[in-house]
């Protein structure tokens, strides 16, 4: 199946995909679901697939219909658009501490590179000190927000989520809110999958879903703590000094509120998982999982490195083993974007609380220590890796290590602001182009 299916692709180097590795016995399946999530990363034969020139030369320009050139996303004006009214919602959601104010750059560029066909909204549920009560508590701010956009707009039948940092967090427990069934589609969710165990159950069907009646499309984070912050490796403006990391779990929660316990995998009494835990899986809280699995691609940004704020592994949700030293050289016309990977979806039976990890998290929040702190978080660690790797993700890689800021990374890699932060924009606008093609996609798959 596999090598039939990419006889009809041509590879485009400007992504750099890194080929997927897949065993004997679950080959078919992973192939399935590498290609869903990779459509866009290739172009397409058109010559080899039936249906497609007739399409095409209905709507008078094939060059059109695949275009990466800057402007307008190419897309037949007689679908969906009556009156170049937008199709499909993109939410830019901010960070801790932060506002609408921090999209100024990245609005612009993406209305400019996406065309009418979007509508572009920065969300505003959550500003500043906003920010510090509560994963949670914000996550449902935002669903709450994104119900009232999509009331006054009718329009809409697509949506897309955009985050950076802490935001990423706030879309992951928003979207398990705004998480619907829909029964007609099928063509949303082909890695979704079925797990159980003793303290939460997922159940991924091919039903498909939809996020606030809507068909979820893009879900695209920008170094975003996906595994909570700890330690040099996850915290490096700790610098790894033991009595910095002895102290920053406790007092987290006097500055930062409950975000700060959330983050630090702290929050709740010793027998109860914390809540990042949680959102690895389908909960009581949520189906977190099942959510995400609802959004054709899912794209997580990383910053290599001077990024003290959220580092590598938790961005990129890997394992200390699986951090391998990334290419110093650029792709051609996204500078700083350094690597793409797609990491196919692995079966396990996690995540799991298993009664060790609540004893680490009770030595954790009551004699809190270098060791008893990396103990408790890398039990939980793994335990949230295996229930996001249920799903299938694109990772890219971004070194800002020559730009004129690199040690302003957290800010660069969404340009923060034009002036100081304009490193950026070659990350920008890899994210744009990922978007027009996802575009592109639909209106092709939707025509067939």
């Amino acid at each position: 199946m596999a090598s039939s299916a990419l006889s009809l692709l041509h590879y485009s180097p400007q992504f750099h995909l890194r080929p997927p590795h897949f065993t004997n016995s679950s080959s078919s399946s992973s192939f399935k679901s590498w290609l869903n999530d990779n459509h866009r990363v290739f172009s397409w034969n058109i010559s080899k697939i039936k249906g497609i020139n007739i399409f095409l030369k209905s709507q008078g320009s094939s060059a059109q219909a695949l275009s990466m050139s800057q402007g307008n996303v190419a897309s037949p004006q007689s679908l969906n658009h009556v009156n170049n009214e937008p199709d499909h919602l993109l939410v830019l959601v901010h960070g801790i501490l932060a506002s609408p104010s921090d999209w100024t750059y990245v609005e612009a560029e993406l209305k400019r590179r996406l065309g009418r066909n979007f509508l572009i909204y920065a969300s505003s549920c959550n500003t500043y000190t906003k920010t510090f009560g509560g994963i949670d508590g914000a996550g449902r701010r935002l669903a709450d927000e994104v119900l009232q956009i999509v009331k006054k707009t009718e329009s809409l039948k697509k949506i897309s989520f955009l985050a950076h940092s802490l935001g990423g967090l706030f879309a992951r427990y928003a979207i398990a809110i705004l998480d619907t069934p829909d029964i007609s589609s099928t063509d949303y969710s082909d890695d979704r999958s079925t797990s159980t165990n003793g303290n939460s159950k997922t159940e991924c069907t091919l039903s498909g879903a939809l996020i606030a009646g809507l068909k979820p499309i893009n879900f695209i984070t920008l170094a975003t703590p996906h595994l909570g912050v700890r330690g040099k490796n996850q915290l490096p403006f700790l610098l790894g000094v033991p009595i910095l990391e002895k102290i920053a779990a406790p007092v987290a929660a006097l500055f930062v509120g409950r975000t700060g316990s959330q983050l630090f995998l702290t929050d709740g009494k010793p027998s109860r998982a914390p809540l990042l835990l949680r959102m690895a899986s389908d909960s009581e809280d949520g189906n977190f999982i099942s959510a995400l699995g609802a959004f054709r691609c899912r794209m997580i940004y990383a910053n290599v490195s001077y990024d003290h704020m959220v580092g590598w592994r938790t961005s990129s949700i890997r394992r200390e083993r699986e951090l391998v030293k990334p290419p110093l050289r650029s792709l051609d016309g996204y500078k700083h974007v350094v690597d793409v990977e797609y990491c196919p979806p692995v079966s396990s039976k996690g995540p799991q609380f298993p009664p060790e990890a609540a004893k680490a998290k009770e030595a954790a929040q009551n004699a809190p220590s270098t060791q008893n702190t990396v103990e408790y978080h890398g039990i939980i660690e793994e335990e949230m890796i295996r229930g996001l790797q249920h799903l299938g993700w694109k990772k890219v890689d971004v070194s800002f290590h020559s730009s004129f800021w690199p040690f302003f990374a957290h800010n660069n890699i969404h340009v923060k602001n034009e002036w100081f932060y304009n490193a950026g924009a070659g990350v920008i606008a890899h994210v744009a182009d990922s978007l027009k093609q996802q575009e592109s996609f639909s209106h092709i798959t939707a025509n067939l």
